[in-house]
């Protein structure tokens, strides 16, 4: 984006330099409709699947019962964590939580039986973001980050949860939406002491996959992206006075290659976690 408009938005706001945090998020929605990143049509796309899988709501949207649940060809129900294939072919399967532009903090409940989804909550209160996220939100299915293992080099262990894809394509996708990604890269987000990769990618099908290869194509024809990215989860959780999250590996983003290690590695964990290897804990893996 130019002259990085969508990053200044994004620390305005967060820092508390925005008088108006609304309007400096508007202004970073308007620049990225502007460099064609954003959809213009305000209603998300319906779920699109690869494969036959259907969701059923039960309760209400911004209630604590809401929950997304999944269901197989058969009508039976399953957990889009651990039921739904890693691979898409040559890429990877992302099971999109949060649409962009929106602020309920929606994730795949991994404590709870079958995974479904919902929102999170804490000291008994809904979470919501202060602005809303500009990608698809969500994560990859059989993925762990095994915080009984400290990495060797951010020396921080993982955040107990799949690993989180950011998928900057084009279009709003809807919340249930599994999509095939490319990867294109991924960043080392430290959240409280805990390392919580954040995978960039862009749904295959997106009219700007066929140009993004690796980060570096990003960086050169989505120019912003990945600051804004990086600033957008280093400072959205600071109006509620906690610090400032911060990124190994320099803060830089890390190239396709790396972030393929990263799922391979997380696959792996998640493999153990299910096969007993690993101590579940209060995780629910279906066994």
């Amino acid at each position: 984006l130019k002259s990085g408009i969508f990053a200044q938005a994004v620390l305005r706001c967060f820092s508390g330099r925005a008088p108006d945090c609304l309007g400096a998020m508007q202004a970073a929605a308007l620049a990225f409709r502007q460099a064609g990143l954003v959809s213009r049509r305000s209603a998300a796309f319906p779920a699109r699947r690869w494969f036959s899988i259907s969701t059923h709501i039960v309760g209400e949207p911004g209630t604590p019962d809401y929950r997304m649940q999944f269901k197989n060809a058969a009508g039976n129900q399953i957990s889009p964590w651990h039921d739904i294939p890693l691979k898409a072919g040559e890429h990877v399967n992302c099971l999109i939580e949060i649409p962009k532009m929106t602020k309920p903090k929606m994730e795949v409940a991994v404590k709870e039986e079958m995974n479904p989804i919902a929102q999170d909550v804490k000291k008994g209160k809904l979470r919501d973001y202060h602005g809303p996220i500009f990608w698809n939100y969500g994560m990859i299915p059989q993925t762990w980050e095994d915080p009984n293992v400290t990495h060797s080099v951010t020396g921080c262990a993982g955040d107990n949860d799949p690993v989180d894809v950011v998928e900057i394509g084009s279009e709003v996708m809807a919340q249930g939406t599994v999509e095939p990604v490319k990867v294109l890269g991924v960043l080392a987000m430290i959240d409280d002491g805990e390392l919580d990769w954040k995978i960039i990618g862009i749904r295959a099908a997106d009219k700007m996959a066929a140009e993004l290869n690796d980060i570096s194509d990003v960086e050169a024809k989505c120019p912003g992206v990945i600051s804004g990215i990086r600033e957008w989860f280093r400072w959205y959780k600071t109006p509620d006075g906690k610090p400032l999250n911060a990124f190994g590996y320099e803060e830089k983003a890390l190239d396709r290659k790396f972030a393929l290690e990263v799922i391979e590695e997380t696959h792996e964990a998640w493999q153990k976690l299910r096969n007993g290897a690993t101590d579940k804990g209060k995780l629910w893996i279906g066994k």
